[in-house]
């Protein structure tokens, strides 16, 4: 939206002019011609900068990262294992936790063992206990490799992560319930998060197997995501992330959700069990987890697709993401803008200056005005904003240098932000908004603005009137 404020700006100083031809010689000779860069370097800066600000904020931070048996027997995986590599070099504390239920099914059929699963859990005999011991080993075994030995001929070449692995989850027979008994499948009795956190300080990676131990000595087959559930619970972690074939949480159109509240997952899992599918029960107890580490502290929790390589990193490290994340609480708030946000409103109105739709403030006009913006901050980013002017006459106001990021358009911010200043306005008993655009004339029309002439603004605004923009004026009274 643009605004007829006048923005002058000084003259361009004139360059030196040097009288002598050898002199410019001997300069052009040697200082390079300036380089341009090329389309994809200009992404990557972009690309760089956009997740500078997640880099800051996540440096110290706890991950819990949780990956399927799937995910393991993937040729993507070492690029997964380069990826959690990166974080730990960005200073993020990691506890990883793998899956094996599938490595666990194919040895079983392989050695003709039978096995059957109650209430989602399989049950643990003496032979499938043995094969849970073999599988589990071998996965653990494997993913130290690689993360010893892969890194030579990748992006972290030179890097040393250590990673540990120990009898960090205390477990206890689940015993008999519902007339079955369980044998060798346990529940978590407690996490030694002592000795987690110990580790992590000391820059270690943790990993964690679908397996618990008894004070007596015995071993538990336990549910792998309830160990990471549980270990984020304990650890107090910042994130709970799960890797699998889920490709995140979608409404009734089939529409990925990028974002949802622990109460409108609590939503999802009533409407699955009324529904009474069988075939969604692992579904449904998965969301009921996930619900359940929102409710005990854990901030976040995200839904990755392991199937696109760089998930990881395109979840955290940019705006929209790439599956699901479930929160306590709405990521997204509109409020009055504080002088530390004049950063991020500069950031986000650039691209329009330059353009030309909206008229150019600089960074001390936006710090005199900053009282009369008001922010869209989304998970701690500016990607909205807008200005409410009030004039002498306390009857009128005008609408400002509203802007909503690119990739969060068309989802009904610039409306929200709208309706938010027109209340703010309604609050301070005033009479008439207006705006002065050369864009979204129809858009101002269809909420309720009518054309007008010059003569309908505030005296002190007609003197401001800049005529070679020729912006249209458009009132609305409230």
């Amino acid at each position: 939206m643009a605004n007829s404020n006048i923005y002058s700006s000084n003259n361009a100083a004139q360059p030196y002019v040097l009288e002598s031809s050898t002199l410019m010689e001997s300069i052009s000779a040697s200082v390079a011609p300036p380089q341009t860069m090329n389309h994809s370097e200009i992404n990557f800066v972009q690309h760089f900068r956009n997740a500078a600000p997640y880099i800051n904020a996540f440096r110290h931070q706890t991950f819990v990262i949780y990956f399927s048996g799937d995910v393991l027997a993937e040729s993507e995986f070492p690029s997964l294992v380069h990826d959690i590599t990166l974080l730990n070099s960005l200073g993020v504390k990691l506890v990883l936790v793998h899956g094996a239920r599938n490595q666990i099914e194919e040895k079983i059929t392989e050695k003709n063992i039978q096995s059957r699963f109650e209430q989602g859990l399989r049950v643990s005999d003496n032979k499938v206990m043995q094969i849970v011991k073999e599988v589990s080993g071998c996965i653990r075994i494997n993913i130290e490799a690689l993360f010893s030995t892969s890194l030579k001929y990748t992006p972290m070449a030179g890097s040393q992560i250590n990673i540990i692995s120990g009898n960090y989850v205390i477990a206890r027979p689940k015993g008999i319930i519902d007339g079955v008994d369980y044998l060798h499948t346990g529940d978590i009795r407690k996490i030694d998060t002592d000795a987690i956190q110990h580790s992590l300080d000391a820059g270690n990676v943790i990993l964690l197997s679908p397996i618990g131990y008894s004070s007596t000595g015995e071993i538990f087959n336990i549910n792998g995501e309830d160990v990471a559930t549980l270990s984020a619970i304990e650890l107090k972690a910042d994130k709970l992330i799960f890797i699998d074939d889920t490709q995140g949480i979608f409404d009734h159109k089939n529409q990925l959700l990028h974002e949802i509240t622990t109460h409108e997952l609590d939503d999802i899992v009533e409407d699955i069990r009324k529904q009474a599918d069988n075939k969604q029960d692992d579904i449904n107890r998965h969301y009921q987890r996930i619900s359940y580490a929102n409710k005990k502290g854990v901030k976040k929790v995200h839904l990755i697709d392991r199937k696109i390589d760089g998930s990881l990193l395109l979840e955290l490290f940019t705006k929209k993401g790439i599956g699901t994340l479930i929160s306590n609480d709405h990521l997204e708030d509109i409020r009055a803008a504080k002088i530390d946000d004049v950063n991020g409103i500069i950031e986000l109105i650039k691209p329009l200056e330059n353009s030309g739709l909206l008229v150019k403030r600089s960074r001390e006009r936006l710090e005199a005005e900053i009282k009369n913006f008001y922010v869209i901050e989304h998970d701690k980013q500016i990607i909205g904003c807008g200005a409410l002017y009030l004039f002498d006459n306390k009857t009128q106001a005008e609408i400002a240098c509203m802007a909503i990021a690119h990739e969060y358009r068309s989802q009904g911010r610039g409306e929200k932000l709208f309706n938010h200043l027109c209340n703010k306005a309604k609050e301070k008993k005033l009479k008439q908004l207006f705006i002065l655009t050369t864009q979204a004339t129809h858009w101002f029309i269809d909420h309720g603005f009518s054309k007008q002439s010059l003569e309908a603004l505030p005296d002190e605004k007609q003197a401001l009137y800049n005529f070679q923009r020729n912006s249209a004026v458009f009132v609305k009274d409230l």
